[in-house]
């Protein structure tokens, strides 16, 4: 099927399997369940010059309302890794501006093509001030990294075609030539419906997923990796290799992960970077322990208050005096971190699921998780006892 942002989306999804996944999911158990955020892609295949990349755009707001904040909050778990714009949300807790996410050379012509993108649509806003966030994971094995093929026209046509509805995953836009546990890995998306505070709110998941050994894949207990037969070149040709020729070095299960985290939920921005702290709890859900050379960085927002917060942009505000914003009090967000740590968990394995075997650049081959093995391995796994 065609989703809404133009992208081919196959109907195959990690609950397709059977697999068993706490909480209540939005209409599309996506990102785009928050009203008015949306997603777009622009995806590049070129098996003549090695070119398997792309990238991702998230509008956080109605495109009438770019240039309206939302607070927001990061979390490092490891800086192997670039997301641009976080030095100011750390310092004012919000931003103002798209998300884009690509390859880790493509982070300049992403970050001048949305700049371009607002002068284009928004001039009384590029005019000010722009500090656009520009997040990234290395797709080298199956893409010619060093090949300048994404420029900032390709950040715009993604921009573009950003839009609500079911959202397309796996080795589309900047998840194309990404890895994740030696499968095919990429984009992912799922979102929760939970109740705080007398109300009802939603919040959902994006990733990047470029992470993980083989060995390391867990899907709800059982140890899928390690029980898989399919091929792992990835390994076999000493890509995750130790780096001192061990079995188990330094720089097993190096990648990287880029998530996104958002909710209508009325959240501070300290409650925001508490959410995104969550994040890795639920990595660790599918196994992944962190490597050293991974670069682990997450953004959590909410579009909640919106036109409650001062605008970094003149521009755009209008506001005098004081400010009120609403916020579940720090007692009652427990349901947010449950509601982060189940979406993604079940966004990697979306990216897994949610996939297909790609041969890249030189020849590089990456299998997709084979879907009957993994429904196989779950439904005759027998759980050890202590």
């Amino acid at each position: 099927m065609q989703s809404a942002n133009g992208q081919q989306h196959p109907s195959i999804r990690a609950r397709d399997l059977g697999i068993a996944l706490d909480g209540i999911t939005g209409a599309n158990n996506a990102l785009t369940d928050i009203a008015d955020v949306s997603v777009g892609y622009t995806t590049l295949r070129d098996p003549d010059t090695g070119v398997f990349t792309g990238v991702t755009a998230i509008l956080p707001r109605a495109r009438a309302d770019i240039g309206l904040p939302c607070a927001a909050g990061t979390f490092s778990l490891n800086g192997n890794g670039e997301m641009t714009g976080r030095a100011w949300i750390n310092e004012a807790g919000q931003f103002s501006t798209p998300i884009l996410l690509t390859n880790s050379h493509a982070v300049g012509a992403c970050h001048s093509g949305v700049a371009r993108w607002l002068h284009r649509h928004y001039p009384h806003l590029s005019e000010q001030w722009l500090l656009p966030v520009v997040a990234e994971t290395w797709d080298g094995y199956l893409n010619r990294i060093n090949e300048p093929a994404i420029q900032p026209e390709h950040a715009r046509m993604a921009l573009d075609t950003a839009a609500a509805g079911p959202v397309a995953e796996g080795s589309v836009g900047g998840g194309t030539g990404m890895t994740c546990y030696a499968y095919k890995g990429g984009c992912g998306t799922a979102s929760r419906v939970f109740e705080a505070c007398g109300g009802t709110y939603t919040l959902a998941a994006f990733m990047q997923a470029n992470f993980g050994r083989r060995s390391e894949l867990n899907i709800t207990g059982v140890p899928v990796g390690r029980l898989s037969k399919a091929p792992n070149p990835m390994e076999t040709e000493h890509w995750l290799a130790p780096l001192d020729g061990s079995p188990h070095g330094s720089r097993s299960g190096a990648g990287s992960v880029i998530v996104v985290i958002a909710t209508d939920a009325p959240l501070l921005p300290r409650q925001l970077e508490a959410v995104a702290r969550r994040v890795p709890l639920g990595l660790a859900r599918t196994g992944t322990t962190g490597s050293h050379f991974s670069g682990d960085i997450f953004l959590a927002f909410s579009t909640a208050n919106k036109g409650a917060l001062q605008s970094i942009l003149p521009a755009r505000s209008s506001m005098s005096g004081t400010s009120f914003l609403d916020f579940i009090p720090w007692g009652h967000v427990d349901p947010v971190y449950e509601a982060t740590v189940q979406c993604v968990e079940e966004a990697v394995l979306n990216a897994l699921v949610n996939n297909a075997d790609m041969t890249g650049r030189d020849g590089h081959y990456i299998p997709a998780l084979p879907a009957s093995e993994a429904r196989r391995l779950m439904s005759g796994y027998v759980y050890p006892r202590s």
